[in-house]
């Protein structure tokens, strides 16, 4: 074969293994999902993100983006409709941030300790960046004062920890044990 025969296969193969970590993410988040503070039962966690982060440490920080999107859209459209146009917007938000925060650090230092550190810091952008993405678009969308979103705020900082902490967890563990097929 000539190489441009094995380039064009080659993305071929990666957009396969990409929809697939897509699928499995949307499969995830219809099975798997529910509250974690009684008091705030709509946020629900759910590991969907979790092929995406195995998408974003498999193929770079836009791949992951991308992959993103695509599940976002997919995702507010079927599975989870009933938040409509602002889930898709804070799920991209959210996971956007960190994969790109993340998938950026691991790039550039593919170790055990680069991805801990990756992943640590995805977190950090993930809290910080729906902090304001829920003083901002929140009220909006919901119809509250900014002031009800304020109150709920220990909730909302201690579920986006926990749900982006648990997905980084998850995301470590399986990541060596399947980046063997992602990149075959």
């Amino acid at each position: 074969m000539n190489e441009e025969t094995l380039n064009v296969q080659s993305s071929s193969i990666k957009l396969a293994k990409m929809g697939m970590l897509g699928a499995i993410s949307l499969v995830l988040v219809y099975f798997v999902h529910f509250p974690i503070f009684p008091a705030v039962a709509f946020l629900e966690y759910d590991p969907a993100d979790v092929s995406i982060l195995l998408g974003t440490f498999a193929f770079g920080p836009l791949a992951g983006f991308l992959l993103t999107l695509v599940v976002s859209v997919i995702q507010g459209v079927t599975v989870s409709a009933q938040s409509g146009i602002y889930g898709i917007i804070m799920h991209l938000i959210a996971t956007g941030s960190y994969v790109l925060v993340a998938g950026n650090i691991y790039s550039r230092n593919k170790t055990r300790k680069g991805a801990i550190v990756a992943l640590a810091a995805g977190v950090a952008i993930w809290v910080v960046v729906m902090y304001f993405a829920n003083l901002f678009i929140t009220p909006a969308f919901m119809g509250a004062p900014v002031e009800v979103i304020k109150g709920l705020m220990p909730f909302i900082l201690g579920f986006n920890f926990i749900k982006a902490g648990l997905n980084s967890v998850i995301t470590f563990i399986l990541y060596k044990k399947i980046s063997g097929f992602l990149h075959r």
